[in-house]
């Protein structure tokens, strides 16, 4: 048995260094593709752009993964049927559950791996990406101009346009920052803004510049151009590295996201403990309602009652009128609070499961791709490949609307999350089951060669 699950180990290893390398070698040229405006023409060294593209391989890597399993195991088992080494091995005695082990203990040591992936080295690399990535963007800024929109990342200066006509900026209205003894304002109808060594220098055609001195307010000068150049000293050009303790929920570890969790655990009990207060000091008993309704009807039933009570003056109606529309305003506005802080704290357990969910696919994929390999009798590349991209495609736009429900508070993040790795066991079971008792389910009739019977 051990000849035998090293043999089978031996097999899928192969199909799956090719599977992996071939799937992040299509998903990284879409990336590429896509990312290539990026730092062109920025000025970067070839060192700085390849660091760029390789923290961006891992969440590449992530995806893959999965995907590379399901397809390695479908091209095992195709293999291996359509050579009649299964039927060889089940004649022999060796039952289907014995051929599986194998490559489930491969699935499942490849799923542990991308656990410690997903918790370790994936957040810290899109965290350092997020911020390289910054610092790109920031390199340049007249590729980063829009109009109507103010640029701050000029040393003393922010500037706004009106329009952009290739490089031409037009209608330019720039102003100095805070800290200065004067402050200055430019209008140009035109400008160029551009880049050398350490500094920026901006080019203004026909305007005006005005000063005003700001300690008495006393001088003011106004000089009008036909051409005004501007050179502003940028020493940081070269790129920043900036470090930052703020990261987003892809950019965290489990226990990190934990932390976050339990801290918007603790602010919605803060808020409804301050609901509570309120009903107590109005209705005089300490209500926690679950939701918005639920307290409005409470406060619509108040307001009833004390309409019927004919012991309370006008005055005295209208002051316990008074406080229950306070409360019913409060109660709206802290049950907005609450929907945003669980609309949080849910982004954070999808990620939190999403880090173990698809790691368990791999066991799930594992599964599938046998049975199918071994219905289908086909170990081809373009066969594997179909039938592997085709489940993938389901399983992913699954995984992708659980997550979009699991945020806007729809379903809870475990069933938005785990839901597709469920319906895909059902799915795998079953195939197993029949592959199990030698009765394909499904007739590949479209894969087989025409002497096939």
């Amino acid at each position: 048995m051990r000849l035998l699950s090293r043999y089978f180990i031996k097999e899928l290893v192969l199909p799956f260094i090719f599977s992996l390398g071939m799937i992040t070698f299509i998903l990284f040229v879409n990336f590429l593709l896509r990312a290539v405006d990026r730092f062109l023409g920025k000025g970067l060294d070839i060192l700085t752009i390849l660091e760029y593209l390789f923290l961006n391989l891992a969440w590449i890597l992530a995806l893959s993964v999965p995907m590379a399993v399901l397809l390695s195991t479908l091209m095992t088992f195709g293999r291996l049927s359509e050579d009649n080494e299964i039927n060889a091995m089940r004649a022999s005695g060796i039952s289907y559950l014995s051929i599986l082990r194998p490559a489930l203990t491969f699935g499942l040591t490849v799923g542990l791996i991308l656990i410690y992936f997903n918790n370790f080295i994936l957040p810290d690399m899109n965290f350092k990406a997020r911020l390289l990535s910054g610092d790109i963007y920031r390199k340049r800024p007249d590729m980063n101009i829009e109009p109507g929109f103010f640029l701050d990342v000029l040393p003393d200066y922010s500037m706004i346009i009106g329009g952009k006509n290739g490089d031409m900026m037009e209608d330019v209205r720039i102003f100095s920052k805070k800290g200065k003894e004067s402050q200055t304002s430019i209008h140009a109808k035109e400008g160029k803004l551009d880049v050398i060594s350490n500094a920026f220098v901006l080019t203004l055609h026909n305007g005006e510049i005005h000063e005003l001195e700001l300690k008495d307010f006393s001088h003011y000068r106004r000089i009008a151009f036909e051409k005004h150049i501007i050179t502003i000293a940028a020493d940081d050009l070269l790129l920043n590295r900036r470090d930052s303790s703020s990261r987003t929920d892809r950019e965290m570890t489990v226990p990190m996201m934990s932390k976050k969790r339990q801290s918007y655990e603790k602010r919605i009990q803060v808020v409804e403990k301050r609901i509570s207060g309120s009903f107590f000091r109005v209705l005089e008993d300490s209500i926690s309602p679950g939701t918005l309704n639920e307290g409005l009807l409470i406060v619509k039933s108040a307001r009833d009652s004390i309409a019927q009570d004919t012991t309370l003056s006008k005055a005295a109606l209208n002051k316990k009128n008074r406080k229950l529309k306070t409360l019913e305003r409060q109660l709206n506005n802290e049950f907005n609070l609450i929907t945003s802080y669980v609309k949080s704290r849910n982004k954070y357990t999808v990620e939190m499961h999403k880090k173990f969910s698809l790691p368990f696919a791999c066991i799930l994929f594992v599964l599938l791709g046998a049975a199918l390999g071994t219905m289908a009798k086909r170990g081809g590349f373009a066969v594997s490949t179909s039938l592997s991209f085709g489940f993938f495609l389901v399983y992913y736009i699954f995984l992708i609307g659980g997550e979009e429900l699991a945020d806007r508070n729809l379903v809870d993040p475990a069933v938005g999350m785990w839901t597709p790795n469920a319906i895909f066991l059902v799915i795998s079971l079953y195939l197993t089951l029949h592959t199990v008792r030698e009765k394909a389910p499904i007739q590949f009739t479209l894969f087989k060669h025409k002497d096939d019977k």
